[in-house]
């Protein structure tokens, strides 16, 4: 468990500098540098467009090359792109850096996960994915509450302590990796001999071909949509022109959401351990649904609005406790053979492309004073998380009946071996 420890410190160290970037990006592009409200969501933007070119790139390189010496260059690209955002002077020269940022990140992600499913045995895995989201979450927490004290906005170095504590926070977790990486097993998940089958475009056609999938890109889409993309935007838009809460108040969700993550992983990990992965994610769509409604229903207590707000980030976290070690895991185990790290960079990319599409969604419902339309629109997205989840249990379970009837495989030829074993598909003609 050494090597996961050491991914755990990595992940949580990245995350540090990031969370110091993250809350004060608009705010400096848009006011302090005077560059204005357009050049910030454009930043914002690109840091996504980066982010969506790069982990499908990321994944397929991690099925051809060492994944150590992917993440490390990936760290080190995020590193650069750091310092650089201290240097820009310009809004092309921040835009740009905001882009390689989003490269370097994002690449990191799948291979983090390839990472874990070579390093560690199946029984621990599990634990490891709780851990790695705890360690990010904790990470990035401390980033956004220390950057509070630390960064001026109303100086034009002002962000200097934040993109510094970025660049050097990439730098050690590159180390980190590196020393992980020494003596470890390179070649647990060889890519296929017919290299071509590992492209990204035949990844996708397997993907759209392939029911459990099929139904897991629906499940990745819409848990994202349903809370992930707004986190950040969208609820405290939400908070602040429709329950009419505080500032404070939505830091206040934003520190309580973490503090149930870190208080519950573990017991939650204990809880879980024996089911499935399907049947959590419908207990996950499950729990966004309610939050959802639980927030609908704010609007109609306005003396209890600040605090049914707060309640309902501690809620959701208790959701992401489970989400976050399943979804990636199950993921993976669903890829072809020697494409796991090509089909985790494309599922990265759906999180990431309805994460930039969140904050256009808000800003439409609730820039024409549709906060109701907001909501509902949400939790009808949540209850398209729930079907998924539950055909893909379905799926899966009608597969294992098969197999311990003597029946080897499903209706499209494909043989499940298990979760994290593989499932192993047709060649794409």
């Amino acid at each position: 468990m050494k090597r996961a420890r050491l991914l755990v410190m990595a992940s949580t160290v990245s995350m540090l500098g990031w969370g110091a970037i993250l809350p004060y990006q608009y705010a400096y592009a848009a006011n302090t540098r005077g560059w204005g409200g357009l050049v910030a969501a454009a930043a914002s933007s690109l840091f996504s467009i980066g982010a969506l070119v790069a982990a499908p790139l990321g994944g397929r390189l991690a099925d051809r090359f060492n994944p150590v010496r992917i993440i490390v260059a990936a760290q080190i690209v995020a590193a650069l792109a750091s310092a650089f955002l201290l240097l820009a002077g310009t809004p092309v020269q921040f835009l740009a850096g905001m882009f390689f940022l989003g490269v370097g990140v994002s690449v990191a992600i799948p291979v983090q996960t390839i990472l874990v499913l070579r390093w560690i045995d199946s029984a621990d895995r599990r634990q490891v994915f709780a851990l790695l989201f705890t360690g990010t979450a904790v990470g990035m927490a401390i980033g956004a509450f220390t950057a509070g004290y630390l960064v001026d906005l109303k100086k034009v170095d002002g962000m200097w302590p934040a993109f510094a504590t970025a660049a050097i926070g990439f730098l050690v977790s590159a180390t980190l990796i590196s020393i992980a990486g020494r003596g470890a097993p390179v070649d647990e998940v060889p890519a296929p001999e017919d290299a071509p089958t590992a492209s990204t475009g035949a990844a996708l056609r397997i993907i759209l071909a392939t029911p459990a999938l099929r139904w897991t890109a629906v499940i990745t889409v819409t848990l994202a949509l349903g809370f992930y993309a707004q986190f950040e935007s969208g609820l405290p838009a939400y908070a602040l022109t429709v329950l009419g809460v505080s500032e404070r108040t939505i830091g206040t969700a934003s520190a309580v959401n973490c503090l149930v993550i870190v208080a519950l992983q573990m017991a939650v990990m204990k809880w879980t351990a024996k089911r499935s992965s399907p049947s959590l994610l419908v207990v996950v769509g499950s729990i966004w649904v309610f939050s959802w409604l639980l927030l609908a229903a704010a609007s109609f207590v306005p003396a209890m609005a600040a605090t049914m707000f707060v309640v309902v980030f501690g809620v959701f976290a208790v959701g992401e406790t489970m989400y976050a070690p399943v979804l990636n895991p199950l993921t993976a185990s669903l890829a072809p053979s020697g494409m796991v790290g090509t089909t985790l960079g494309i599922f990265a990319a759906l999180q990431t492309g309805m994460s930039a599409a969140g904050p256009l969604l808000a800003g439409v419902a609730l820039g024409a004073g549709r906060g109701t339309l907001f909501v509902a629109v949400h939790v009808v997205i949540s209850l398209i998380a729930v079907f998924a989840a539950l055909r893909l249990r379905s799926i899966l379970s009608g597969s294992k009946e098969s197999q311990q009837a003597g029946i080897p495989t499903m209706d499209d030829g494909s043989t499940v071996e298990g979760e994290l074993g593989g499932l192993r598909l047709p060649q794409a003609a």
